[in-house]
């Protein structure tokens, strides 16, 4: 073998090697993967008056995706109950349609598992686009019967020690029958106000009222690519609210890249996450 003709192998074994390597992170051992996102939000929407307030954020759950069976819903919960948070809110999308290699985990098995979840100010929940698809109003009666009070287009008031404030659930984008008027219409006082929802484009037509909006359903991509970033985000704004802080025109959204996978059971240098924000007032 001459010696270009090794060197020509070499590159090729190098590769292929790279290739499988690449491919295990991006099938196995990041969709396996659970990390914590800790991030601390200054709003000026959050009054000095009020008391920091520290919120975990579970998105995307998508049981019965690979690697997400019920016993990783398990971790997931226990991981969050370690965090100690204020207050849980779910994000939506609790059932999967047709991942690779997933099998479907009904509603009414999941939902016991997230009943476990314990935070003083409460566990409240949202369904996303494949929740309504596959039963809304099953995925909601289990979530309801596991003590999880679920917000759709309502607003409920959380008082609290360290200052009194809103929380309002927004049904998904998707959604035809959407009431956002209704949602808002509580908020007649000067309450600093949350909101939360499954999908984050909702976040363009949305009144300055609140002082943040929080969504998922983007999993940040899935795949973020060295130099090109993230092919598909599926929002028709593309990368524009794929995940974290984005502040627009004085409003602030966070989303998080969640939890499972839909549709390829890959993620690539967008791991699973836990997201555990602190909301502050702005200094």
């Amino acid at each position: 073998m001459t010696r270009r003709r090794r060197l020509a192998l070499i590159v090729l074994v190098g590769a292929v090697a790279a290739l499988l390597l690449l491919g295990a992170q991006a099938l196995v051992v990041e969709p396996s993967s659970l990390e914590v996102h800790r991030a601390t939000l200054a709003l000026p929407g959050w009054p000095a008056t009020h008391a920091p307030l520290s919120v975990a954020l579970l998105a995307d759950l998508h049981t019965g995706a690979p690697w997400q069976g019920l016993d990783e819903l398990a971790r997931i919960v226990a991981t969050t109950n370690s965090l100690r948070p204020d207050l849980v809110l779910l994000l939506g999308d609790y059932v999967i349609h047709g991942v690779i290699g997933g099998h479907f985990v009904p509603p009414e098995q999941s939902a016991p598992l997230l009943g476990r979840l314990v935070a003083p100010l409460g566990v409240y929940a949202v369904l996303g686009n494949h929740d309504h698809w596959f039963d809304g109003p099953r995925v909601r009666a289990a979530l309801e019967s596991a003590g999880i009070v679920v917000l759709e287009d309502r607003a409920r008031r959380i008082e609290r020690p360290g200052g009194d404030f809103w929380l309002v659930g927004l049904k998904d984008y998707w959604e035809d029958d959407r009431d956002l008027a209704g949602a808002i219409a509580p908020l007649t006082d000067g309450l600093p106000a949350l909101a939360f929802t499954h999908n984050p484009d909702v976040f363009s037509t949305l009144p300055g009222r609140f002082a943040l909006v929080l969504a998922g359903h983007t999993h940040g991509g899935q795949v973020d690519l060295p130099l090109v970033g993230r092919p598909i985000v599926p929002s028709h704004f593309g990368q524009r609210y794929a995940s974290g802080h984005i502040v627009e025109d004085g409003r602030h959204l966070f989303v998080t890249t969640g939890i499972g996978t839909s549709i390829l059971p890959v993620r690539f240098r967008v791991p699973p996450e836990i997201v555990l924000l602190e909301l502050r007032a702005e200094k």
